[in-house]
C-alpha cells in the first residue's frame, strides 16, 4: 500500500504531466522524427537520422520549450480554465503556482543548454521561441485574429527548427506546412468557441466574445475552404503514395466538421469539433509513413 505522502507525490506528477500536456509533446516528437525521415532527409539512412545527436538536441530543446510554454499558458489562464474546465484545473492546481514558475524557468534554461549543443543560431532560435510563447500567453492571446494566428504559428515552430537544420527547400514541405497551419488555426478558433464562457467572464477579447459565434463560424468556414488549395496541390502535383487517402479522408472530415459547426450551439458541440480537428492532426503524423511504407526497410543499412 502506498503511503499518503507517496500518493500525493504521484498525484502531483500526474498533475504536472497534465499541465505540460505530455501526450501532445510525445506526438510532436514523433512528428519531428517522421518528418525528418520521410520528408526532410529522404536520402539519409535511417540510422543517421535516429542517432543524429544534433537532431536529438534540437528536438529535446523543443520538448523543454513546449512544456514550459504549456506551464506559462496555464499560469495566465488559471482563472479562465477554472470556469471552462473545472475538473482538469483542480487536478492541475495540485502543483502550486510558485512551483510551476520554478519549473518554467528551469525548462527554459534546459532548452537553451540543449540548443547550445547544436549551435549559437539554435540558441537564438529557441530564445526567440521562448519569448514568443511568453508574449503570446501574456498579451497576444487576448487580441482577436492576431492571437489565433500567433498560436497557430507557435504550434508549427518546432518543425521550423528541423526544417532549418536540414535546409530542405522542397515545395512539398511548404504545401504540407500550409495545410497543417490552416487546420491548427481552425483548432485555435474552435477553442475560443469552446472557452467562450470563461473568456467572457475574464474579459478576453477573442473573436466570439468581440464579434459573436456566427462570425467565428464564417471564419472557420473560410479556413476550411482554404484547406482545399493545399490538398488539391498535394494530391495532384506531388507523389504522396498511400498518404493521398489521408488527404481525401481529411477533406471528408472537414466537410463533416462544417455540417456540425453550423448546427453547434453549446460547448459539447465545440468539444466534438475540436476533437475532429485534433484527430486530423494526429492522424496526419502517423500517416507520414504512408508516403513510402517501404522506406524504413531499405534505409536501415
Amino acid at each position: 500500500m502506498l503511503s499518503r505522502k507517496n500518493k500525493r507525490f504521484i498525484l502531483k506528477l500526474v498533475s504536472l504531466f497534465s499541465v505540460v500536456r505530455g501526450y501532445n509533446i510525445l506526438i510532436i516528437v514523433l512528428a519531428q522524427y517522421l518528418t525528418s525521415i520521410f520528408i526532410l532527409a529522404p536520402d539519409k539512412r535511417l540510422s543517421e537520422i535516429l542517432f543524429d545527436p544534433n537532431l536529438f538536441f534540437l528536438v529535446l530543446a523543443g520538448v523543454f520549450t513546449i512544456a514550459s510554454g504549456y506551464i506559462i499558458n496555464s499560469f495566465y489562464d488559471s482563472e479562465k480554465d477554472l470556469i471552462n474546465r473545472p475538473k482538469k484545473t483542480m487536478l492541475d492546481r495540485l502543483v502550486s503556482q510558485n512551483t510551476k514558475l520554478s519549473i518554467y524557468f528551469t525548462l527554459n534554461f534546459l532548452a537553451v543548454i540543449a540548443a547550445s549543443y547544436v549551435s549559437f543560431k539554435a540558441v537564438v532560435f529557441y530564445a526567440l521561441y521562448i519569448f514568443g510563447i511568453w508574449i503570446y500567453s501574456h498579451k497576444l492571446k487576448k487580441i482577436p485574429f492576431l492571437g489565433n494566428l500567433v498560436a497557430a504559428t507557435l504550434a508549427i515552430t518546432p518543425f521550423f527548427a528541423v526544417f532549418i537544420y536540414y535546409g530542405n527547400l522542397a515545395p512539398v514541405i511548404f504545401v504540407h506546412g500550409s495545410f497543417l497551419f490552416l487546420v491548427i488555426a481552425m483548432r485555435e478558433m474552435v477553442k475560443d468557441l469552446e472557452n467562450l464562457k470563461g473568456d467572457f467572464a475574464q474579459r478576453y477579447r477573442t473573436i466570439p466574445v468581440m464579434y459573436g459565434a456566427t462570425t467565428s463560424k464564417w471564419l472557420l468556414s473560410l479556413l476550411a475552404g482554404l484547406t482545399v488549395i493545399p490538398v488539391f496541390f498535394l494530391i495532384n502535383h506531388f507523389k504522396l503514395g498511400y498518404m493521398t487517402y489521408y488527404f481525401y479522408g481529411s477533406a471528408l472530415l472537414l466537410f463533416v466538421f462544417l455540417v456540425i459547426l453550423w448546427q453547434s450551439k453549446a460547448r459539447p458541440h465545440y468539444v466534438l469539433l475540436h476533437n475532429i480537428l485534433k484527430f486530423i492532426i494526429v492522424a496526419g503524423v502517423f500517416c507520414i509513413i504512408l508516403l513510402d511504407a517501404s522506406v524504413v526497410l531499405h534505409r536501415i543499412f
